[in-house]
């Protein structure tokens, strides 16, 4: 990777992305609201952008998603996917 690369990459990066120690923080929160079918991309913009474009932060909450999820699945409720920006 090229200085220039990371210049791009930065360019390209959404003014609303709260970054990797934000949604982290938010994380849980995050993944309860999704698991209930809350608008998570309106409730927390940030958060949602921040996991599109970052691939570390994305796969965590996809697997805290199927944890709460597979807690729900054990009272027989399911929450449907939420939806992505």
């Amino acid at each position: 990777m090229n200085g220039w690369s990371a210049l791009d990459r930065f360019l390209r990066t959404d003014p609303r992305d709260v970054g990797c120690g934000e949604a982290m923080e938010m994380l849980h929160i995050y993944a309860e609201l999704a698991a209930a079918g809350a608008p998570v991309d309106e409730r927390c913009p940030g958060v949602a952008v921040h996991l599109l474009a970052c691939g570390p932060c994305g796969e965590d909450f996809e697997g805290l998603l199927a944890a709460v999820r597979g807690q729900g699945s054990l009272t027989g409720t399911r929450a449907p996917r939420p939806h992505r920006l």
